[in-house]
């Protein structure tokens, strides 16, 4: 253990005016707070908020940072309270200790969710001050250099998942390189240990193989330099076994064919040197193509600067030189706290570099729970980055993967809410399209525009995936809310009753609501019946029977029903769909996809609203022991801004040259657009297919299929059904 002298020299020898008295006192205070507690290695606990505090020296951290390393695990594992720390060491300490703290006195449903809980707590700790994960970064390193001690493997599995998903990533968002390095092999050693004593001993045998193979390769890179009048330190160093296996897996190539096992590090005097010193490389050694990065002009968003170029280098070795400058690589290795200050402003999270936490925040606000909010968070951070630019020459940090959605909720929230369309370079590209290194991307939005729910599918942030679901939820609450409400009025109504927001009020315990609305909500989510209500509300009153509540299968498809465009019964028959998004709390069968003017009713699907199918589609058979959620429903067609809806039908066209831009044509000029196509069989007379058509009702389908069955290259044409 570092002795207490020790630990207080080491801190005096990069910070002269350090409160000395302070260091000493938090080092006795935490000593005798644990007392003889003990680690699973054996050594007394108070081992651990000291490894932790020599850690952070080699980061040369502020005091107060020390201090609280110490005292980091008081609160958490022992009598201590956080007023106490307070009142000996001050309220900046005792607001970093409990930044740190977990939250082991509250009980949760899950591991996932307590685990989820204590991350956004954290996150909120470091957004007030950053020192809280520089903290956090070398309690869990110290941890994992003692994993092995732990007895449990699913303990110990889960620790590293969780280092290796949020720590690591977090250690390289503030641009401690080293620290992430060491976390993620470490947790690679427990999660994968063969695969990391393989690469080991690959790298060994490449050692065994060149020799001192590092040692004249970096002669000769200096002579190099050197003889172009560049002045130049080179170090070698080798990657780590996790980083070379994460680079195999991620281009699915082999230990050979790798170019940057051995990376160089030259470091030159000024930032007109390092483009020098990349001429001089690549004009005396072949260019590995590919491989060239100028994280100079656009640095990483943790600060990080440097030049990445791979050479096929002295010897014929295939390496990597990273060309940066003294204080490029000081940040490289120390990130955050490369630049620290310790008169002002310590532990700021404000600038350029902060901003992907300010994102996490923007997520915590509008996640729906802890464990949403940790699924964003790893996604936000678990990627590689693309660097695009707005039309004024901003730039915009993303995730590798991501969409003109993502750069538009980056911009601002509202941007995204609001977009429509994009363009990508100048050219209109489709929003789902993904975004690639240098991108000038323009946004085009309209007031009218809402996140649509396809947005979700296709996005890489956690922000936008965030903001989507949110609204979403919004959404979705609304419709089930209309749908209820619309279901419980034709309940009622056919119960000879007068609907009431009143009469509800009075049983909104009964089912545990708040609300009216959210009585609604409930029933038009299928979660409960509207005769649940109805005997509820009027205790007694005559039980449900088949012929006043249900449309039975075989009488459905013999009765006789209107067939204008309110399709089944007439307008006011049934409860209105009209209003109702698709995808919400009403849903069209993708077995008979209804249109206005088909005869229709509603199956209702607990949790999930009501699934619309035309009167006579054959999977309606799977309900008739169901009759309760059997819903009469029918169309409310406005003709003065119809909808689009989806027609299926099964064609069989001529194999001939030319008899595809027929078909297509000739839904064109019907007004008919084809929104997707597959082709079942194929043989040299036909082609078998089925294509959904956009139309506004059942007689335009009609017409299409009319004017197709008239061409001579169709041989026959069918609305498909099932």
């Amino acid at each position: 253990m570092i002795r207490q002298f020790e630990l207080v020299e080491r801190v005096k020898g990069y910070d002269p005016g350090a409160d000395e008295d302070a260091l000493n006192r938090a080092y006795v205070f935490a000593m005798k707070a644990h007392g003889s507690q003990t680690r699973a290695s054996g050594d007394p606990y108070f081992s651990h908020p000291l490894e932790v505090a020599g850690i952070l020296t080699e980061f040369k951290v502020d005091f107060a940072s020390i201090i609280t390393a110490l005292l980091h695990d008081t609160i958490e594992d022992t009598d201590t309270t956080l007023q106490e720390i307070k009142k000996l060491f001050g309220k900046e300490v005792a607001q970093l200790v409990d930044g740190v703290t977990k939250l082991t006195r509250i009980e949760f449903q899950s591991d996932q969710a307590k685990q989820a809980e204590n991350f956004r707590k954290f996150v909120l700790a470091m957004s007030e001050d950053i020192r809280v994960l520089l903290v956090k970064l070398a309690d869990r390193l110290h941890n994992m250099r003692t994993l092995n001690y732990i007895d449990k493997p699913e303990k110990r599995r889960r620790i590293a998942i969780e280092t290796m998903d949020i720590y690591a990533p977090l250690a390289e968002r503030i641009g401690m390189q080293g620290m992430k390095s060491e976390l993620e092999d470490l947790a690679f050693q427990e999660l994968k240990p063969e695969a990391r004593k393989s690469i080991i001993k690959r790298l060994e045998f490449l050692r065994e193989k060149g020799g001192d193979i590092v040692s004249r390769i970096i002669a000769e890179l200096e002579n190099t330099l050197a003889d172009s009048g560049i002045n130049a330190s080179i170090e070698g160093r080798e990657k780590t076994p996790y980083s070379v296996w994460s680079k195999m897996q991620h281009k699915d190539v082999g230990f050979e064919q790798l170019s940057d096992v051995m990376a160089f590090r030259v470091i030159v005097d000024t930032l007109e040197d390092c483009y020098r010193a990349l001429g001089v490389a690549h004009g005396a050694y072949p260019v590995v193509p590919d491989r060239f990065k100028d994280y100079l002009s656009t640095p990483k968003p943790n600060g990080y600067r440097s030049l990445h170029t791979g050479v096929f280098g002295p010897e014929k070795q295939r390496i990597e030189l990273q060309i940066r400058t003294a204080e490029m690589h000081d940040v490289a290795e120390h990130g955050v706290a490369a630049h620290w200050n310790y008169k002002q402003g310590a532990g700021k999270t404000e600038g350029p570099q902060y901003r992907w936490l300010r994102e996490l925040l923007d997520i915590i606000e509008h996640a729906e729970g802890p464990e949403e909010f940790l699924e964003h968070t790893k996604l936000e951070m678990f990627k590689d980055q693309v660097f695009c630019f707005t039309p004024r020459g901003d730039l915009i940090n993303l995730p590798r993967g991501a969409t003109p959605v993502d750069f538009a909720y980056a911009v601002h929230s509202e941007v995204g809410d609001h977009c429509v369309g994009t363009k990508i370079n100048g050219r209109m590209m489709p929003l789902r399209s993904e975004l690639r290194n240098g991108d000038q991307v323009e946004i085009i939005t309209s007031k009218a525009q809402t996140p649509s729910p396809t947005w979700e599918n296709f996005v890489a942030t956690g922000k936008a995936r965030t903001r989507i679901r949110q609204f979403v939820r919004m959404q979705e609450r609304d419709e089930y809310v209309k749908l209820g409400r619309a279901m419980l009025e034709r309940a009622f109504d056919e119960e000879g009753y007068a609907f009431a927001d009143k009469a509800l009020k009075n049983v909104l315990k009964v089912f545990k609501q708040k609300e009216v609305d959210d009585l609604c909500a409930e029933v038009g989510a299928g979660n409960l019946t509207g005769r649940e209500v109805i005997e509820a509300v009027f205790p007694g009153s005559r039980k449900e029977s088949g012929d006043d509540k249900v449309v039975p299968l075989a009488r459905a498809r013999t009765k006789g029903a209107k067939t204008g465009k309110d399709g089944g019964g007439g307008k006011g028959d049934g409860v209105s769909i009209r209003g109702l998004i698709p995808g919400m709390a009403m849903h069209y069968a993708g077995c008979c996809h209804p249109l206005p003017g088909d005869r229709i009713v509603g199956i209702v699907t607990t949790g999930k609203g009501v699934t619309i199918h035309t009167i006579d589609c054959e999977s309606l058979e799977e309900f008739v022991d169901a009759p309760e959620r059997w819903l009469d429903v029918s169309w409310d067609v406005d003709s003065a801004s119809p909808e689009i809806y989806v027609g299926r039908v099964h064609l069989t066209v001529l194999n001939v040259p030319g008899s595809l831009g027929d078909l297509s044509t000739v839904i064109a000029r019907n007004e008919g657009n084809i929104s997707n196509l597959k082709i079942t069989t194929r043989t040299k007379q036909f082609f078998d297919m089925l294509i959904d058509i956009e139309v506004r009702d059942l007689k335009h389908l009609t017409n299409v299929i009319a004017a197709l069955r008239a061409n001579p290259a169709i041989n026959s044409v069918e609305r498909a059904r099932g």
